[in-house]
């Protein structure tokens, strides 16, 4: 993350992105398929690594393959990159999130945790009581929150804004945070798909 300025002068904090060019490997339809949706590749991968099928169906080996539904206006071996983004457009973001672990239930569902006093000794962040009584017939309710494992969960964060586009170096500025670590898969849609 950075911050840029805008002629205004206001400070954005954003997000930088990398985008790769990504090619249209499949346009697969309702006659032929069973079901209407176009498959892009991107990434660089090693060719050892790709069998003969997977590199014959996809014209190249590629390290990530996904589908969306849009159909139209696709034809397969058309390639986008950065350019298809204008500054100001409204996009959303979708990409997995950090993963963090086993976590107790101040930080993973943001409890208060017990008082400090009156004899608390040990139970500032414990959950406190988690059932009985009669709605949950002496059992532990489904749902219930609790700790766990936190993170490494898809998010998507909707209405960002496009601050630049630097196409000679396949760049993305996006106002605000985006999930996940350095270097994770960032799924970009324009709100106008919809």
């Amino acid at each position: 993350m950075t911050q840029v300025f805008d002629e205004t002068g206001r400070a954005w904090p954003s997000t930088v992105l990398r985008v790769e060019p990504i090619k249209v490997t499949q346009v697969k339809t309702l006659e032929k398929d069973g079901y209407q949706s176009t498959q892009v590749a991107t990434g660089v991968q090693k060719e050892e690594r790709v069998g003969k099928a997977i590199k014959g169906h996809l014209g190249g080996a590629f390290k990530f393959v996904r589908e969306f539904e849009a159909t139209e206006g696709f034809e397969k071996g058309a390639t986008f990159d950065v350019s298809v983004f204008a500054p100001g457009d409204t996009i959303e973001v979708s990409a997995i999130s950090k993963g963090k672990g086993f976590q107790g239930v101040v930080k993973r569902h943001g409890f208060a945790g017990g008082r400090r006093s009156h004899g608390q000794k040990h139970s500032e962040r414990e959950p406190g009581s988690i059932g009985g009584g009669g709605r949950a017939g002496g059992r532990v309710a489904k749902g219930m929150r609790m700790a766990g494992r936190m993170g490494g969960d898809i998010i998507t964060v909707k209405n960002l804004k496009v601050l630049q586009v630097n196409a000679a170096e396949n760049l993305l500025l996006v106002s605000g945070a985006v999930p996940g670590r350095k270097g994770t898969l960032v799924e970009v849609r324009g709100i106008s798909n919809y």
